[in-house]
């Protein structure tokens, strides 16, 4: 087989694509003889099933609407999903026939929206097994976001404000409750504020755009739509074994840890003595640094302050008894 990389298609060309310049195109990976499960499948949690209505901007039935979370570069993004865990070649004739009804209606109330031309309806469906579809509005004029590149420019363009994000939301939302089901979204508030306050608002919501330009999200982004590469048996075995081994030093070292505990309070019962005995019996008013060490919010090596509570920071048994961290093997 040649090493002569292919030549770039035509639509590189095309004014709706996204990028210019020098293109390669990537070397095409050999085929794996078992494709890894989507969200849904085997052991993995299906999201969907897990989310509460309260994620949805509209909850039917049998049906429901969900946004992204947080405003994209188009004016609206939205997932059809059905409640039941099936995929689009597993629904029942009633879904299947749904789903046409719920596709046309969804469609009408993009369109509806200010400056929206036309709504793309996509499925793809590699990254989770439950049933879900995109719906992408594309900008009135906008015509070099025509076509399949659509999904692309939703990650590029500058995100819209929020409010309008909100008011979309909550429009669609409506529309779909004029047929049944119960609309979640709600439009923005107006909240009323004196003059001296509107600089603080306008540098939150400076910050705000900022942490969306650096945390971006989109189609091309989503958990959905992010397929996970297939994990080895016997490094999954061996990652098993290791929380174990883990799990194991834990456990063992309590009786350790306690002995230590027992010899740090002893020490610094023996020093209290000799500083009683050296001070005539009087007692120090002042509080002792060389106390025991609190276990309820002593929360490791880091926060020790005194002499005796860097000597106790074994009661900590190091990070494993930090907040958060116990968890962390069984992840």
């Amino acid at each position: 087989m040649h090493d002569t990389p292919p030549a770039v298609p035509d639509f590189t060309q095309w004014p709706s694509f996204p990028f210019e310049g020098d293109l390669r195109v990537k070397q095409l990976e050999d085929p794996v003889p078992v494709e890894p499960p989507r969200k849904g499948e085997g052991h993995r949690e299906c999201t969907a099933c897990n989310a509460p209505d309260d994620a949805y901007i509209w909850v039917g039935e049998r049906w429901r609407v969900r946004a992204m979370d947080r405003p994209t570069g188009l004016p609206m993004v939205l997932i059809l999903e059905s409640r039941s865990h099936l995929d689009l070649g597993d629904l029942p004739n009633l879904l299947a026939a749904e789903l046409g009804v719920m596709t046309v209606r969804l469609e009408r109330a993009i369109r509806s929206l200010d400056g929206v031309a036309r709504v793309h309806v996509n499925r793809w469906g590699d990254g989770s097994a439950h049933l879900h579809m995109w719906f992408l509005a594309r900008p009135y004029g906008r015509l070099q976001l025509r076509g399949t590149f659509l999904s692309l420019w939703d990650s590029i363009l500058p995100p819209i404000s929020e409010s309008q994000w909100r008011e979309n939301l909550a429009m669609v939302a409506a529309w779909l409750a004029e047929f049944g089901g119960r609309p979640l979204a709600e439009p923005p508030r107006i909240q009323w504020q004196a003059p001296s306050s509107l600089s603080a608002q306008a540098s939150r919501e400076q910050e705000a755009a900022a942490e969306q330009q650096e945390e971006p999200v989109s189609v091309i982004e989503s958990d959905e739509e992010t397929p996970v590469p297939a994990d080895d048996p016997d490094d999954a075995a061996a990652a098993g074994a290791d929380t174990g081994d883990v799990r194991a030093g834990d456990d063992g070292n309590g009786g350790d840890d306690a002995e230590v505990t027992a010899d740090t309070e002893m020490t610094a019962d023996a020093d209290s003595a000799d500083a009683e005995g050296s001070n005539g019996g009087q007692e120090d008013n002042a509080p002792r640094q060389g106390g025991r060490p609190r276990h309820d919010d002593a929360p490791g090596p880091a926060a020790s302050s005194g002499p005796a509570t860097t000597s106790g920071t074994a009661t900590g048994t190091g990070t494993a008894t930090g907040p958060g961290t116990a968890t962390t093997p069984g992840r």
